[in-house]
């Protein structure tokens, strides 16, 4: 469990038992009760077997893929994959490949709902790219309107392995990933997706799709 479930768990038990001490009934303290038993839940930390595949991209967040797009940056072009977290969903987010931190930015922003699109450019987010040794994957944790903290627990230079948990962001939220153009999608529109297990795509590097490319249309 994440350490946030036990203050806000314990601080509503507390809580419940300073109502139940000045009223001697137990109903009134059954809302704060449910709350502690809901923050407990909420900042749950499952385990997770992670693929060691080489090449592989794995999912940074648990959710929905709500979205899957090319898009053109300014390094070229990328694969968006975006994914809905809900208030039910696991919340700690893992890093989607291993290698170092190449750069974190923080970007100010509004809190519009993490299924709007716009939320990607328009909402506060932390901006992580980890550089492996072949590609670099890129991946934002993105605030929505229930969301107000976003933690990150790395900096840049770190090293960090595919799966391992490197952050949070509390309550409803969005986190997206942006993969190389030649980067082979293992998911699809509406998929649930696990954070750390489930794989989102397969990377060769491009010498090796280009050869693979070619080895299809010989035996095609």
């Amino acid at each position: 469990m994440v350490r946030d479930g036990y203050f806000y768990g314990f601080g509503f038990i507390a809580a419940g038992l300073v109502v139940y001490l000045a009223t001697g009934q137990w109903a009134w303290a059954i809302v704060p009760f449910l709350l502690a038993f809901f923050f407990l839940w909420f900042f749950r930390d499952p385990k997770r077997p992670v693929p060691a595949d080489a090449g592989l991209v794995v999912s940074p967040a648990d959710g929905k893929i709500t979205e899957v797009a090319r898009i053109q940056t300014p390094t070229g072009e990328r694969i968006r994959l975006s994914i809905f977290l809900s208030v039910f969903d696991v919340h700690v987010n893992r890093s989607p490949i291993t290698g170092t931190i190449r750069e974190i930015r923080y970007q100010k922003g509004k809190h519009l709902n993490a299924l709007d699109r716009r939320c990607s450019e328009k909402n506060e987010q932390n901006v992580v790219t980890v550089q492996g040794e072949e590609f670099d994957v890129t991946f934002s944790q993105i605030a929505g309107i229930l969301a107000r903290r976003i933690v990150f627990n790395f900096k840049v230079g770190d090293f960090v392995e595919r799966g391992q948990r490197v952050g949070l962001i509390k309550f409803g939220s969005r986190v997206d990933v942006l993969l190389p153009g030649h980067a082979r999608v293992r998911v699809a529109l509406g998929q649930r997706v696990k954070g750390g297990a489930s794989v989102l795509a397969d990377i060769l590097p491009p010498q090796e799709e280009s050869s693979l490319d070619v080895l299809q249309e010989i035996f095609a």
